[in-house]
């Protein structure tokens, strides 16, 4: 059979960008907390907010299917999918599944001890909520009365209110299974029943945009409203004193009718893109909060004049499946996303407080304003790409390509046209990518010629061409080294030198349209996406597949993050976006070359919530990690070299040609180091110390002293397996204590601020937070200096990160410039 290996490389972790779908929400009152929740359906889970600050503080284990209705009572949420209903427990796992539905369920009702639901075969179930078992019954004639909505008015014991398509409503006794009073209705299908603030009125809304407010006691009809925006989707009252009824519309706009006055006070437009799916007034407070399939949750406060409300709080993400996302900044912690409604977007992959919505692109933006931009003729169409655009090292030219094969350079701030590449075009065919170098020497292009063109950047010469067997698709440059990617018509992927203009790698296995690249931070990967829904990683130094994985759907867009922790994507006919935690920065992994029959193995898309077991302490953890392997300049301890071999290590790959460019790979005595470390720390369990050893004993006089020259000296001349044996022996399981803990972060801290043997450092450290990070993230004062730590490691890099950059701008210029 073929080979199949399970995704080693990246592990799903959460996604990010999902908030609501087109079931109405349910806001639930949580008595021991005092605080009202809000639960939300978003695809096969449902998540909770608290209302107070819209944080998110659970999400539902996933059913196996979306959720296509949603209720809640005191204790339980309830969801259904197909003909199964389930009920959920603390916001989170199943607790009872009810099975006897012949049909799809579209209606529910929590009851007491009981909960109905309805089928689209006009079925009606009361199950006994505790014992899962039916209580009752009913079948409507779906000709007759085909039930659309249903309530339990408040006081009216053991008693429900149904309505129908065809208009009519029924009041029954669950209890005794009598019809009590049957209503003839308004002549138009029923949408919507709510409960209004008095006794035996009830709000009902209709197909024809009708809202009639009902006595159902004496069967009399108190006051009828009419919206001309469609039918009416959802009703509210207000509870804080002020008479007034919200209700929604299929457009998205929402009327609040005065209910003394009998009239119309205010007109909230466009709340959402799409049909107001859910709308509910907090009790005792003006918040209204409204969500919608535009994957908006919204809430409103009513705080001024004239009675419409003002947005208080939101969490949206696009409103149609993103079409390229890339990370912004180099901390990592943004993503920038376009989608088809035609928003940019940034997404923070820290916390959603930090999302922000950059709005929708316009021609000319005061005429915009005034004429609002449901309207705005002059709005732009969806952000299809990122690519065929570029922006120069500097920041100040946007290089930017054509279908007609022209390409332009604009200044970024006056949007001045400064000059274009070629005589009258750069290609005969599209432009399918366009990239800038690092130092502003070069730009380069591709079409659908099958050419690759280098141009000088500022005289627009042409300096080079390459021609490529098939037609292109999309190119990617890596700037620091230099390194081109490029994806073709026929499913390969090239990888070219920029300094020697020659293709060095060719990669093939994709059986799809490739739909985007990305690299690793370093250089070393390079990461494909294509429509046959895998997503590859390939090693350029060795020039293997490393890692493959398949998914459900195909990923339009991928991208790294500048950090190298996580990788993002986003996929077809999907709102959201999803990260993949990378797996060797916080465990071994072994990344053998994939045999060339290699069957990828099909992995689920990640939840909102973060995967078990990948900690953010642990992704935290690999920063320093991260950093270690960025810099070498320290000399100890040597020692290890003499008793280890390369080639037990199994780090370095055979390669099968040699590279004609350098790479920015990692310092051999770096990689050997940590990898001794790490192993030792899997094999060997050294126990509890009998005793105090010298480095121990050091430590503690170090606290007093506050002199760490003599523990560091010690340290240095240690073997790996000492070294392991020591920094075991530092916590308080190992006979040590947390003070010596503290202690020897310390030392860690003196090392950074003297700036000599910082690779060392980071191995002592990467090494530490492995073998202790569970007391470490639970003892204050080891957080407090794990904190301090992290300020020195990141001044100290940005300081190499500037002498670093320095130093290739001087060596680049030396091997470019014509002297």
């Amino acid at each position: 059979g073929r080979a199949e290996r399970a995704a080693v490389l990246f592990a799903g972790f959460r996604a990010l960008g999902m908030y609501s779908g087109s079931l109405p929400h349910v806001l639930r009152f949580h008595q021991r907390h005092r605080e009202f929740y809000l639960v939300v359906a978003v695809g096969s889970s449902f998540h909770t907010y608290n209302v107070k600050k819209l944080g998110i503080v659970a999400v539902s284990n996933a059913l196996l299917q979306d959720i296509t209705c949603l209720a809640a009572d005191r204790m339980l949420v309830f969801a259904s999918y197909g003909s199964l209903l389930h009920a959920f427990a603390r916001n989170k796992e199943v607790v009872h599944i009810y099975e006897g539905h012949k049909a799809d369920i579209h209606l529910l009702q929590p009851f007491g001890d009981h909960v109905i639901s309805v089928d689209v075969d006009n079925v009606l179930i009361v199950w006994d909520v505790q014992s899962e078992e039916e209580y009752l019954q009913m079948n409507f004639d779906k000709a007759v009365f085909a039930v659309s909505a249903i309530m339990h008015p408040s006081t009216y014991l053991n008693k429900i209110l149904l309505g129908s398509e065809q208009g009519s409503l029924q009041l029954w006794n669950i209890k005794s299974n009598k019809l009590l009073h049957s209503f003839p209705g308004w002549g138009s299908g029923v949408t919507t029943l709510e409960q209004a603030p008095a006794v035996d009125v009830v709000a009902i809304g209709l197909v024809s945009g009708y809202i009639i407010v009902h006595n159902i006691k004496f069967d009399e009809t108190l006051m009828k409203f009419e919206q001309d925006w469609g039918p009416v989707t959802t009703i509210s009252f207000r509870t804080d004193g002020h008479p007034v009824m919200a209700a929604g519309s299929a457009i998205g706009h929402i009327a609040l009718w005065d209910l003394e006055e009998k009239k119309l006070i205010s007109q909230m437009r466009n709340a959402h893109t799409t049909a107001i799916a859910g709308l509910s007034f907090v009790h005792g407070e003006p918040l209204l909060i409204t969500n919608g399939a535009d994957n908006a949750i919204r809430i409103w406060i009513f705080d001024g004049p004239g009675g419409g409300g003002r947005l208080l709080r939101y969490r949206m993400g696009h409103s149609a499946p993103p079409t390229k996302i890339r990370y912004h900044g180099q901390n990592g912690q943004q993503i920038l996303s376009a989608g088809q409604d035609g928003t940019l977007q940034s997404f923070s992959t820290v916390h959603e407080r930090f999302n922000k919505s950059l709005g929708h692109g316009s021609i000319n933006k005061k005429k915009s304003k005034k004429k609002g931009l449901r309207y705005d003729t002059l709005a732009l169409p969806p952000i299809m790409a990122f690519a065929s655009v570029d922006i120069s090292t500097c920041g100040n030219f946007a290089v930017i390509g054509l279908s007609t094969g022209h390409v332009d350079v604009y200044n970024m701030q006056s949007g001045i046209h400064r000059g274009r590449y070629g005589k009258e075009k750069a290609h005969e065919g599209a432009i399918r990518g366009v990239a800038v170098d690092g130092l502003n020497q070069l730009a380069i292009t591709a079409g659908s010629d099958g050419l690759i063109k280098f141009w000088k950047f500022k005289t627009t010469e042409l300096v080079h061409s390459t021609n490529l067997a098939s037609s292109l698709s999309g190119i990617l440059l890596h700037r620091d080294s230099g390194i081109l990617g490029i994806a073709s018509d026929d499913f390969s992927i090239s990888v070219l030198d920029v300094e020697t203009r020659k293709i060095v790698r060719k990669f093939s296995g994709h059986l799809g349209k490739i739909n985007d690249m990305a690299f690793s931070p370093d250089g070393r990967w390079l990461i494909s996406a294509s429509m046959d829904c895998t997503i590859k990683t390939w090693d350029l130094p060795s020039g293997c597949l490393i890692d493959s994985f398949l998914l459900d759907s195909a990923a339009v867009s991928i991208t790294m993050s500048p950090t190298g922790d996580f990788l993002a994507s986003s996929h077809v006919d999907d709102l959201g976006i999803y990260l993949w935690s990378n797996r060797s920065l916080y465990s071994l992994v072994s990344l053998r070359p994939l045999p060339t029959d290699h069957e990828s193995s099909v992995i689920m898309l990640p939840r909102t919530c973060p995967a078990q077991g990948i900690c953010w302490m642990k992704m935290a953890c690999s920063r320093p990690l991260f950093l270690f392997f960025k810099v070498c300049f320290s000399l100890y301890p040597l020692n290890i070299l003499v008793t280890c071999k390369l080639s037990h290590l199994a780090i370095f790959p055979s390669s099968p040609l040699s590279l004609p460019f350098p790479l920015p790979l990692l310092s051999p005595l770096s990689r050997l180091y940590i990898t001794i470390l790490n192993r030792l720390s899997k094999l060997v369990n050294l126990g509890i110390l009998a005793q105090k050893s010298d480095f121990y004993i050091q430590l503690e006089e170090a606290l007093r002293t506050n002199e760490y020259t003599s523990p560091l000296n010690l340290l240095k001349v240690m073997g790996p397996s000492n070294i392991e044996t020591e920094l075991r022996g530092l916590a308080p399981e190992g006979g040590g204590s947390v003070e010596v803990m503290q202690s020897f972060l310390r030392l860690i801290g003196m090392m950074l601020n003297t700036k000599c043997d910082f690779e060392l450092a980071q191995a002592y450290l990467a090494l530490f937070l492995k073998l202790h990070l569970k007391i470490t993230s639970s003892e204050p004062a080891l957080l407090e200096e794990i904190s301090k730590l992290s300020a020195q490691l990141e001044e100290t890099w940005v300081h190499l990160q500037t002498l670093f950059n320095q130093s290739l701008c001087v060596l680049n210029y030396m091997k470019s410039a014509l002297l």
